[in-house]
Parts: C-alpha cells; sequence; structure tokens
C-alpha cells in the first residue's frame, strides 16, 4: 500500500503494510531501471485495485497495455507474466483489472482523462502534447505522487471465461525444420519457423549450392549415348512451353543442336543421387502420396519434377490451410492448389507438388514428411443429394400481390449442384406462420431448409423471429459479402438452415452462390469462416459474369 510518509522497511514490504511513495521510487528505479511516470500511476491503480477485492480471494490480473503497468502488477502482487496470473491484452487503454480467478468477478481501474483537467502535467505525458525532453518529470511526479488515486476511475468487470481460463502449452511437438519443442496447438511447426521469429535470418546462402562435387554434370558433347537425368522443357515464347527430353531419354548427335538452341550445355545425365540427397521426382512422388487425402489421388508420373494431383470424384476441394502452410515455410519445397472450397469435377487438377532443386537433401525431406505426417492436405467432400424445402416469406407474395420470383431461381441453382426441392412453402410476414412451416419443413425430413427474404432491418421483416421460435441453432447473421450481407445460416432440428436475402433476386451471384455448396458438402461454418469471407467476399458484378472462375467468395 502507497502512502505519503517517508519511512519504510523491507519487512513492511514483505508483510504487505503500507509503504511511502518514495520508497516505491527506489523499487520502480531498481525493478524497472527508471521511476516511470507510468509504473508510479500503476502503483496507485493496482493499490485501489487490491482494496476491492475481498481478503482471501485469489486473484489474477490483466493489463490492458504493454508499457509500464504490468510491472507495478509484478511489483505489488503474487500475479506475474511468469506464472501466468498476469495476462497482458494490450488494447492500448491505461488499465488494470484484479478478478477472481475462479468466478472472474472482478475490479477495473483505468487512468480516466476526464480527470486530468486539473493535472496538466499527467494530462500532457498521457497525450504526448509535448516531447519527453520538454516535459516537466519532477512537476509530474509530485501530481501522481498527491493525487493519483484522484485521477483513476474504478468499475466493477466479469472477465471473460476465456481469460479467466488458465493458461496451458498443451501437448509439446518437435518442430520438423528447426528440432526445437513447442506447444503442438501452435500447428504442425513453430511459429519461428512459421515465419515469426524476432530474428534476421539469412537464407542466401541456402539459395548458392554448389553440388559439382556430389553432382557432376557433363559437357554436352561428351553426352552422346547417355541418359539425362530430368525433364528439360523447352520454351517457346507465346506459342508452347512443354517437356522437349523426359528423365532417361539418351541424347543422341541429332539432339546437340535442338538442345543449344535450347541453352543446354551442360547436362546432368542419369545417375545414382549422391549420398544424402532424393531426386526431385522421388520427393515429390512421396509428398503427393501424404498429401492426398479422400477423393484425391496423384498422377502416376512426375512431369517437370513436379506431381500434380487430380479429383478422383465431384465434390467440394477441402485443404488443411495450417499444414500447407507449414510445408511451404520449409525451403527447397512448394505444394500450390487451387482455392480451398472450389467446385471441382473428377479428373480436374486441384493441387501439385515438387521439390525445387534436382537433388533435395535428406534432412529437408524428412522434415517436409514430418509436417505431413501422413495426415492428407487436400480431400472432396463429395455432395449430396439433399432434400430442400424452400420458405418463402412475405405478405406481397402470400397475398398474390405479386408473383413469386425467387422458387425458379433457388431451385435452379440447387438442381445445378445435384440436389432438389421436395416442398415449397409460401407464409406471410408471420413470425408463428414462419416458425410452423419451418418446423413442418424439418419434419417431412428436409435436409436444407431454405428461408428467403425477410432478413432485412424493415419492421416487416421477421423470418429471424420465426426461425428462432422454430429452435434455430448455431446462428450466424450477417456476412461480410457484397450482395448477401443480410445472409443467415444455422439449424433446426437435423436441417441445416440457409437464409436467403432478397438480393438474391436482382443479382446473379451472390453469398447463396457461395455458401450453397458448402451447406451441401456437409462443411462446418464458423464465425472465423464468416470473417474470411470479407476478403474476396465483394462482386464487383460484371456484365459478364464468369463466377466461379472469378476471385469473388474466394
Amino acid at each position: 500500500m502507497l502512502n505519503h510518509t517517508t519511512e519504510h522497511t523491507h519487512a513492511e514490504m514483505g508483510q504487505g503494510k503500507p509503504f511511502s511513495f518514495d520508497y516505491f521510487i527506489e523499487l520502480a528505479t531498481w525493478f524497472h531501471n527508471y521511476p516511470a511516470p507510468g509504473l508510479l500511476l500503476g502503483g496507485y491503480m493496482v493499490e485501489v485495485a487490491k482494496s476491492h477485492i475481498p481478503e482471501g480471494v485469489l486473484f489474477d490480473a490483466v493489463s490492458e497495455t504493454s508499457w509500464c503497468l504490468p510491472d507495478a502488477v509484478q511489483l505489488l502482487t503474487p500475479c506475474t507474466v511468469g506464472n501466468g496470473w498476469l495476462r497482458i491484452r494490450n488494447t492500448g487503454v491505461y488499465a488494470v483489472s484484479l478478478f477472481d480467478k475462479h468466478t472472474g468477478e472482478g475490479v477495473r481501474v483505468r487512468l480516466d482523462p476526464a480527470k486530468l483537467e486539473d493535472f496538466p502535467h499527467t494530462r500532457c505525458w498521457l497525450m504526448k502534447t509535448k516531447p519527453k525532453a520538454d516535459q516537466d518529470s519532477d512537476a509530474l511526479r509530485r501530481e501522481i505522487r498527491e493525487h493519483g488515486p484522484d485521477m483513476l476511475d474504478v468499475q466493477c468487470v466479469t472477465v471473460k471465461p476465456e481469460v479467466v481460463h488458465k493458461r496451458s502449452k498443451g501437448a509439446i511437438a518437435i518442430c520438423p525444420i528447426c528440432g526445437d519443442a513447442f506447444p503442438k496447438p501452435h500447428g504442425s511447426i513453430c511459429r519461428n519457423c512459421a515465419g515469426e521469429s524476432p530474428y534476421v535470418d539469412d537464407m542466401s546462402a541456402s539459395l548458392i549450392v554448389d553440388i559439382k562435387e556430389t553432382i557432376p554434370s557433363v559437357p554436352l558433347q561428351e553426352s552422346a549415348g547417355k541418359a539425362v537425368a530430368h525433364d528439360m522443357t523447352r520454351i517457346v515464347p507465346g506459342e508452347s512451353k512443354g517437356v522437349a527430353f523426359s528423365r532417361g531419354h539418351v541424347v543422341t548427335a541429332g539432339d546437340v543442336c535442338r538442345l543449344q538452341q535450347m541453352g543446354r550445355f551442360n547436362l546432368y545425365v542419369d545417375q545414382e543421387a549422391p549420398n544424402g540427397f532424393i531426386h526431385e521426382d522421388d520427393a515429390a512422388r512421396s509428398f503427393a502420396d501424404s498429401m492426398c487425402g479422400s477423393g484425391v489421388k496423384p498422377v502416376a508420373d512426375p512431369r517437370e519434377g513436379r506431381v500434380d494431383m487430380v479429383a478422383k470424384s465431384d465434390g467440394l476441394l477441402i485443404i488443411d490451410d495450417a499444414k500447407l502452410r507449414a510445408f511451404n515455410s520449409l525451403q527447397h519445397v512448394m505444394a500450390a492448389s487451387r482455392r480451398e472450397y472450389s467446385l471441382v469435377r473428377a479428373g480436374r487438377r486441384v493441387a501439385a507438388t515438387r521439390a525445387i532443386p534436382l537433388y533435395l537433401d535428406q534432412s529437408v525431406f524428412g522434415r517436409a514428411m514430418a509436417i505431413l505426417n501422413g495426415k492428407p492436405v487436400f480431400s472432396i467432400a463429395p455432395l449430396m443429394q439433399a432434400k430442400v424445402g424452400l420458405l418463402i416469406t412475405g405478405n406481397e407474395v402470400f397475398k398474390g400481390l405479386i408473383e413469386d420470383r425467387f422458387a425458379d431461381v433457388i431451385t435452379a441453382k440447387v438442381a445445378a449442384l445435384g440436389s432438389r426441392v421436395v416442398n415449397t412453402l409460401i407464409r406471410p410476414d408471420d413470425a408463428t406462420a414462419i416458425a410452423q412451416a419451418a418446423t413442418d419443413l424439418e419434419a417431412q425430413g428436409c435436409d436444407l431448409i431454405i428461408t428467403t427474404a425477410g432478413l432485412s432491418v424493415d419492421p416487416d421483416d421477421v423470418t429471424r423471429l420465426g426461425l428462432v421460435e422454430a429452435g434455430l441453432t448455431d446462428a450466424l447473421y450477417g456476412m461480410p459479402v457484397l450482395p448477401g450481407a443480410m445472409t443467415l445460416v444455422g439449424r433446426i432440428g437435423n436441417a441445416r438452415v440457409l437464409g436467403v436475402p432478397a438480393c438474391a433476386l436482382f443479382h446473379k451471384t451472390t453469398s447463396l452462390d457461395v455458401l450453397l455448396p458448402r451447406l451441401l458438402a456437409g462443411v462446418s461454418i464458423s464465425r472465423n469462416d464468416v470473417a474470411k469471407l470479407g476478403n474476396g467476399g465483394m462482386c464487383m458484378e460484371c456484365a459478364s459474369c464468369t463466377f466461379p472462375k472469378c476471385p469473388f467468395g474466394r
């Protein structure tokens, strides 16, 4: 506890007894190397917060800034970053909370800018109205010493469960790239190798590797009668690109002129891979075999050092994005694919992989295979032949004032994906009637219920209320997609639910086209998935629509 006296002892500190502001300055200087104003203010903030915590309650702390304030918490409470009882959530606000570590109930103390009108030096420091060198440090400390508690605002808070929850590393894994131990929930590789390392990593040396001593080349004029070690590509600008000489081709005298025209004056001829290396074709085959999951297969032979992967059946491409990024974080290997959630046809390419050098270091190969870890990267989720119930809402349609146009639009798009509309119900803008219709469609065994309109902010739009009344769960309303911002997804009983806003009547391509394939493939849709739609979620409304061969929804 801080007070304005000058007497103090270390025993008093250890026993939690009051000690002086001057002693806290000494303590701050020892711990922080400088009696920073933020740390001195933090001392008052922490003491005020502690005064609101009932005696005997075990508490944790949250600091809303990473500047100075966490040190006050660590000096004046048992909570530290190291023991996990102090969480730093850097919102940039000068505030600290202490809370019951079991219930989350606690108190938040913040430096209140509205209370600083009478304390100009503190306000100047907080708002940075003058450079630090021009601020009056003595006057600032004097204001804090004499009026620190008067600058603070105190409020009761309840901390979110995910913050109350005690941190845990979880399972530990060995990073296949660097060999360090790291928390397995972080992904297939450690965060350093994923690009979050704080250190400069000069990889230039690994980009220029002299392998002539171990993998000798042969001058072109001496290569006749020898088999080439890899596919060699010939490019005619604007006309063609393809393999001119395949691996294993035996060079003849007639090939020499053509090879010279291709710029090949030295060749790698077929030979055993040097000790500690693996040929690019063999590496690519192994990568592709590990990457292919359900519905995906590698093609038979590598071509130009790469192996393509093709869909075995129609469906939706599913990608383990974290594993793909981890694999591509490793030097000298690569894999590329079509966009996740692309609709693909059987036999069409979905991805490809290769090693970058002709002969890949076995250690790199081993790390790459460890990242893949026998679990697929690419798979195809087949679209179910769903029974779809269509629920059209709107007084104007129900009363026959206008002709419904939604049924034709929805039915055509559902049929194009191999499903069928089994029942269409039209209901007025009445929540109870809508709820009953949705319940009836679910009871009839519909796999998917699609509702139309009634999702905007107009007072007559009560479709959401009706769906909630019918037992809507897992609801996500509002999408970062244009057109289609008012879209809704959820579940009623065993049926998935897709609420389609009225924009689908006018625009050819909307959120309906992005989400319908995912629902028919049985893919779960989380708030995080919805948030990702914002990147690429704006349709350009081109005069000639090429969707899905465009960036929209990708």
